[in-house]
């Protein structure tokens, strides 16, 4: 049997560096996916984190950047977001005076996050035109990117993507087109189990009442199979459920309803075709696991 070889980053194995990570970030849980993104890292693999909202993309790829001590450049993805944003683009004004230089062009992420061997986290790729996606991939496969009139720039060595996506469901999303899902290494991000989302409540709410924890987090997981709704909550609300009902009577049910559709309306979709508003609907789920508990 051939002998393991144990991976070491910066002289510590991937379990300690996983540690380190979720001490220092807060994170729970997510050990297999904190290995996986390493793995990438090192490879020098260009990374793709696909989940729903509130998952802890955003967290995973601002946690490896800062480990190894490389500047992370964040470009939020809409439909309106340009190659020309993403690569750069020339300023008239500079352009008349100093003509088409590097001094009259406004660098872009893209270009800036290569230049400085940097990590550019696209959040929400899914969520920008097919053409701008498409000018990620020179820069992927050959470490280059063309600017007009100016030529090559080359990737410095510790260039890295980060992208995440939402899955393809979501409303306003771009399929990334095969060529450029062809060039990511993929991990997918899915809801984390009860009891890592009561310890995640805890931590950023900064509510210790075990009663408040446990409730709230049984109501945001029971909004993710409810036939009324097309999409659930993710973990932010019953963090936000919780932070708020701290400050109310928990005593009475009216100050559940009250904080739960304070916090959860804005992070649920009601289905098609369901005639109620978001807040009756967020009402009958958190009166349901209140009976289920013996509340009333």
């Amino acid at each position: 049997m051939s002998e393991v070889t144990t991976v070491k980053v910066n002289g510590k194995t991937l379990d300690e560096v996983i540690k380190e990570l979720q001490e220092k970030y807060s994170i729970v849980g997510r050990e297999s996916e904190l290995r996986l993104a390493l793995a990438a890292k090192l490879a020098k693999k260009h990374l793709l984190l696909e989940g729903d909202v509130g998952v802890g993309k955003t967290t995973l790829a601002h946690a490896i950047a800062n480990y190894f001590s490389q500047d992370l450049e964040r470009v939020d993805g809409d439909d309106r977001y340009s190659a020309s944003r993403l690569v750069g683009h020339f300023d008239p004004p500079m352009v008349i005076e100093k003509g088409y230089s590097w001094d009259s062009f406004v660098t872009g992420p893209l270009v800036s996050s290569m230049q400085k061997g940097s990590i550019l986290f696209l959040n929400e790729l899914n969520r920008m035109p097919e053409g701008t996606q498409n000018v990620l991939l020179a820069a992927m496969d050959e470490g280059v990117v063309i600017v007009p009139k100016l030529g090559s720039v080359n990737a410095e060595d510790g260039f890295f993507i980060i992208s995440s996506m939402n899955p393809q469901e979501f409303v306003a999303t771009t399929p990334l087109s095969e060529a450029l899902r062809d060039r990511f290494a993929w991990i997918r991000l899915e809801y984390q189990d009860e009891e890592e989302e009561r310890s995640i409540t805890s931590i950023r709410s900064g509510v210790d009442d075990e009663q408040i924890i446990d409730t709230v987090v049984r109501i945001t997981r029971r909004t993710r199979d409810w036939s009324d709704l097309r999409r659930g909550s993710s973990i932010r609300g019953a963090i936000d459920f919780a932070s708020i009902l701290q400050y109310l009577d928990k005593t009475k049910p009216s100050s559940w309803i009250d904080a739960g559709v304070m916090a959860l309306s804005t992070k649920v979709e009601v289905e098609d075709g369901v005639d109620k508003r978001v807040e009756e609907v967020v009402s009958e789920i958190i009166n349901e696991v209140l009976a289920q508990q013996d509340f009333f």
